[in-house]
């Protein structure tokens, strides 16, 4: 098995199809734990087509054999000591063979390179899988750093 991590733009047809990936799933996930339902399909369209990226300082495209499989975003925050890690995701056939570890690694060496000393990142509850990987690599809960109304969990990791 062979992993590789890229850079790649937000608008690439591999990043757009991994996007899409990414929203079904979380929205999915969201909908069944909390209204007993699947994402409406306009509803996932729409959101999908205002959230493209563009706002990402970085996007990392992880590909497994050459097939794309997965990202991870960085986002400068206020303070440029700071990066935001977002838009984790393995497509979940290839969940547990270390595509996630090298994505988030490659996103640490990447922030770094940008001057970050420090990553931020949020999560969910029901993303287990999610709060298990950022634990397991250091990353530590903290207090809330925004006010986004999914987020559930906070986290924190010293780059330096």
């Amino acid at each position: 098995m062979t992993w590789t991590i890229t850079p790649e733009p937000v608008d690439s047809p591999d990043a757009v199809a991994l996007w899409r990936s990414y929203y079904t799933e979380v929205s999915d996930r969201w909908y069944l734990l909390h209204q007993g339902r699947t994402t409406d399909p306009a509803e996932l369209e729409r959101e999908i087509t205002a959230n493209t990226g563009k706002d990402l300082s970085l996007l990392l495209l992880a590909r497994h054999n050459g097939t794309p499989a997965g990202t991870a975003g960085i986002r400068r925050t206020p303070d440029p000591t700071t990066t935001e890690l977002t838009r984790v995701f393995l497509l979940p056939h290839l969940r547990g063979k270390g595509g996630a570890t090298h994505l988030v690694t490659a996103a640490e060496q990447a922030a770094r390179t940008l001057g970050a000393t420090r990553m931020i990142l949020d999560t969910r509850s029901d993303l287990v899988e999610a709060r298990a990987l950022y634990a397991r690599l250091g990353y530590e809960e903290t207090q809330p750093h925004n006010t986004d109304p999914y987020a559930e969990h906070w986290f924190s990791k010293r780059l330096t």
